[in-house]
């Protein structure tokens, strides 16, 4: 087996994964290892693996991405996998584990945290215990978003009644989100009154995501899908609740990038930038600009493994 025999586990408001710390640089796991690591019933279990490790390490990345690591100050690499194997650009509540774990390892001193991916330089900054947010709050700078074209997509979950228009968001890996429904009242732009009135799906709670989600036309690479409904809407901020479908490992319990897509994206339908999300695994906070995206959310170390 390519990984260490010690790997730890964690999750960030539900989204779990395996972690290893690969200073060396020299236990790069292959697809089955990380499809029996993530397994439920037959390994640990995780929406995904991360092994922690430094940019020259990491077979996939180009000259440029390591060239932008060491112009960026991120010494350390989050080097994140799916649950199936297959390798992701980004993982916006992994580089809220990744942080929480390297902290404890003592890779970094101060409050923030510089990390590499595919999807560029993270700065992390640690902000403690934090209410509504939880325990080991950090707030990490998403970077900037792609939005396309709105609604442009439909959305449609195989064996359910419906479909609703979605729209494309990039945030360094590919999003479809899908407004599904609204609070009483809530529906002041023709934008928001527009996507309401095309929507033709059950609510949040309610939908089957276990069925992989249909997004026509298609994205060739595939695509996280999320559905949100939106709970309260001031001037200045909204709450909403959300739920994910992720490539490559089906729901999970909480999806960060999913989240500033989301944000994105009701930003696009209502003007207002600040979100507090629902998600089934807790509430995260997500600020919306025209450059950049910021997520605030919890992460948790669970338990230290010793493999056999």
């Amino acid at each position: 087996m390519s990984i260490p025999q010690r790997v730890t586990k964690a999750h960030a408001t539900g989204n779990d994964f395996v972690l290893y710390l690969d200073a060396a640089g020299d236990r790069e796991p292959t697809a089955a290892e990380v499809r029996f690591l993530c397994d439920r019933h037959f390994g640990v279990g995780g929406d995904g693996l991360i092994r922690l490790t430094r940019p020259d390490a990491v077979a996939d990345l180009t000259a440029a991405q390591r060239e932008a690591c060491a112009q960026g100050g991120a010494e350390w690499f989050m080097d994140y996998r799916n649950a199936d194997g297959s390798l992701a650009e980004m993982c916006g509540n992994g580089t809220r584990a990744t942080a929480l774990f390297a902290r404890r390892a003592g890779l970094f001193a101060g409050g923030t945290f510089r990390l590499g991916t595919r999807a560029g330089v993270k700065e992390l900054a640690y902000l403690g215990d934090l209410e509504p947010y939880g325990r080991d709050v950090f707030r990490v700078d998403i970077g900037a978003w792609r939005m396309g074209e709105r609604g442009a997509h439909r959305v449609s979950i195989p064996g359910t009644e419906g479909s609703a228009p979605g729209t494309f968001v990039d945030m360094g890996n590919p999003h479809v989100v899908a407004i599904v429904g609204a609070a009483a009242g809530i529906d002041r732009t023709p934008a928001l009154r527009e996507a309401l009135a095309c929507a033709g799906l059950p609510d949040v709670p309610d939908l089957d995501l276990a069925v992989k989600p249909v997004v026509s036309p298609a994205i060739p690479t595939d695509q996280n899908v999320e559905f949100v409904r939106i709970d309260a809407l001031g001037e200045d901020a909204g709450a909403a609740t959300m739920r994910v479908n992720e490539r490559g490992c089906g729901e999970t319990l909480s999806c960060g990038t999913g989240l500033c897509a989301t944000a994105v994206t009701l930003r696009a339908h209502t003007g207002v930038g600040v979100w507090d999300i629902t998600v089934r695994g807790g509430v995260l906070r997500v600020e919306v600009s025209d450059g950049d995206v910021r997520l605030t959310g919890s992460a948790t170390l669970v338990a230290d493994l010793d493999l056999l």
